[in-house]
């Protein structure tokens, strides 16, 4: 069912169909960080994403869309997003994005599809300050966006009705925290956000993970998201390399990506593409993940 602003709402079974989705993705990442470390490909890794996809019945859903050449993006460095695996050989202390996803088909044969990203640093190991800190905000920012989503959806937003930039204002309240506290600039990418999901990866609405005037449509349950903070050590400004995909930072600062993708239900939100289903990730919050029985 559609709203006005063309929103999916999914019906409960939809919603089982992409906790199916979810978990795959999950265990997609699950094989990338044991598989992982200095000396190994790019595209090693890619292989080892196609193989968690067919290990669990599902299908890639970034390989071939739009042309793009493989089931994963590895974004590594001043690589911000879409990096495209290839011959590259990881070292220690290298930051690396991996941003995947997945869909499963239900018996009528429609997509539910998934989708979920993570940073980490090759041999766990930061080389620097500056690296462990976009990382552990870029990561916060997420959980923070979560959060109050769930805050949201749980009917604890006194006097107004929660509306959609409630991550932008999020994600954006954290990342200036962080950096007067720390004494650090960090950038929040504009041209790249968040977006809805369901029978498609992306959909309406996009997911902004900065302030804006115009607040957007009213958080409601049925409603997915992917919320996916992407922030940089320097500027945000951006430029997209000759193989069409790859994006890197223009100041050459690192950058860090980390993404869910996040069901609003009744009284809170299930995040689908968690193993647990975020309650690990809620918990400091006071919060528990809310899925349906």
């Amino acid at each position: 069912m559609l709203t006005r602003e063309r929103i999916q709402l999914k019906t409960p079974d939809q919603l089982r169909h992409m906790r199916r989705a979810g978990l795959v993705v999950a265990d997609i990442h699950a094989a990338l960080r044991e598989a992982v470390r200095p000396g190994v490909t790019t595209a090693e890794l890619d292989a080892v994403s196609a193989d968690a996809i067919a290990r669990g019945g599902a299908h890639s859903n970034f390989l071939g869309y739009y042309d793009y050449p493989a089931t994963v993006c590895i974004s590594v460095n001043d690589e911000v997003v879409h990096g495209i695996p290839g011959e590259r050989v990881l070292e220690p202390g290298d930051l690396v994005t991996f941003d995947c996803g997945a869909y499963i088909l239900d018996d009528a044969g429609t997509q539910w599809h998934g989708d979920a990203a993570f940073t980490t640093v090759v041999d766990g190991r930061y080389t620097s300050e500056s690296d462990r800190l976009l990382d552990t905000t870029t990561r916060q920012a997420l959980w923070d966006a979560i959060a109050a989503v769930a805050r949201a959806a749980a009917g604890e937003t006194a006097g107004r009705a929660a509306r959609l930039n409630t991550v932008g204002d999020t994600v954006e309240a954290t990342v200036a925290a962080v950096s007067e506290r720390e004494g650090v600039h960090l950038g929040i990418l504009q041209d790249y956000v968040g977006h809805g999901i369901g029978t498609a990866m992306h959909m309406a609405p996009d997911v902004l993970n900065y302030s804006v005037k115009h607040k957007g449509p009213k958080l409601r349950a049925g409603m997915v998201l992917a919320i996916e903070p992407m922030l940089t050590a320097g500027g945000p400004e951006v430029d997209e390399l000759d193989d069409g995909w790859t994006v890197v930072t223009r100041d050459g600062s690192h950058a860090a990506q980390w993404e869910h993708t996040v069901a609003l239900v009744p009284g809170g939100v299930w995040v689908l593409t968690a193993p647990d289903g975020g309650v690990e990730g809620l918990a400091p919050y006071g919060l528990e993940p809310k899925p349906l029985d």
